[in-house]
Order: structure tokens, then sequence, then C-alpha cells
């Protein structure tokens, strides 16, 4: 099935409870949200490459909220901070990028062929990576699972949520507006442009 397109969506979304609060970079949406949710809100901000949770501290000083947003990972194609590396060093090359050195396992065959690539294996491997995330298969994935986390989160108790994530994972999505037309309206609007955008979320 052809995925409709629609415009690519901002890096992280907001909620206070149902309701959409903001869209944007993480920083301009953590105090959008901090401003707007009350002692009974359930304020939470989405990461919309992964639909996960992102876990900022909306009690701190806007200051101090700026600058744990801009520490943590943000969405899309930026690479990760290295102190990620398991074994805690950077890796050879280009550190500033966030380059970081993991265990890789391959039969010898493989290691030969990637040893022949332009670049060595580190860049062939880096541009195998890249091209199954950018294929329509890793894309039309990818959109898949961050729908179903956001709607996990968000509507996993509303009526015909089983179902929906079925026909998500079809990619029946006619199937999917029909069966979420009763859950809120702004959490079912952000759940079928998750699920209709086939391109990955800017970098914040």
């Amino acid at each position: 099935m052809t995925t409709p397109h629609a415009p690519s969506l901002p890096a992280y979304s907001a909620f206070n409870g149902n309701a959409h609060v903001a869209s944007g970079p993480l920083g301009d949406v953590g105090l959008a949200l901090k401003r707007a949710a009350g002692a009974d809100g359930r304020p939470l901000i989405f990461d919309n490459g992964t639909g996960r949770v992102v876990d900022l501290n909306l009690h701190l000083s806007d200051g101090a909220l700026v600058q744990q947003a801009q520490g943590l990972a943000p969405a899309g194609d930026q690479a990760e901070p290295a102190s990620a590396a398991t074994d805690g060093s950077r890796s050879r090359g280009r550190p500033r990028l966030g380059v970081v050195a993991r265990e890789v396992t391959l039969l010898p065959r493989h290691w030969e062929w990637l040893a022949g690539e332009p670049g060595g294996a580190s860049v062939a491997l880096r541009k195998l990576v890249e091209a199954a995330r950018r294929s329509p298969e890793g894309l039309a994935r990818r959109r898949r699972e961050r729908t179903y986390q956001f709607m996990l989160t968000m509507a996993g108790n509303e009526p015909g949520f089983e179902d929906t994530t079925r026909a998500l994972f079809a990619d029946d999505l006619k199937r999917v507006r029909e069966l979420t037309r009763h859950w809120p309206p702004e959490v079912r609007a952000h759940a079928l442009a998750l699920a209709a955008d086939d391109k990955p979320p800017p970098s914040a």
C-alpha cells in the first residue's frame, strides 16, 4: 500500500492530557508545556522520530530546562553523544560529530568485503546503515513503530486500540482512520500524522 505523503513533522511534540500544546525544538516545546501544564494535567513530550516520551524536568527554571533539553540526544539524524559508547571512549576520526566505537561481529568474508570499500569498514558500514534507514522499507518500519509507541502511551485505553494496532502494522491507514474516529481529536490527529509521514523528522 502506498502511504499518503504528509509534511515532515517537527522533532518534538508536547501534550497536556489529550490536548496538543506545541511542536518544535525540545527546549521550546518544554517551555510551552511548562506554562500550559496544570496541577491536574498529564504533561508529556514525545520524540516524533521514535514516538517515545522524553524525560524533561518541567520543574526546573526556564534556563535550566533549556540547558537540560540541549543535553538530551536530539531526534532525527544527529549522531548520539560519544559518552554513550560502551567502553566510555571516543572513536578515532571525527569525535566532534559524536562518532562512537562499538563492537561489531562479522564473518571473515564480510570483513574482507568491507576492507575493500572506499574509506574502509567504518565508512562502508555507515553508508549501509544510512541507506537502510532511508529506504522505503526502513522508513515505513520506523513510521509504524513510532506511531505505535505514541498510541500506546496516549490511547492504550481508547476503544479499538488493538484493532487499530493491527491495521497500523498492516499499513491499512484507511482502517486506522475509521477505528480512531472516536478518539480524542488532537491525539488522533497526531497519531495519523505520525502514521502518514514517511520523512524522518528534522533534527532539533
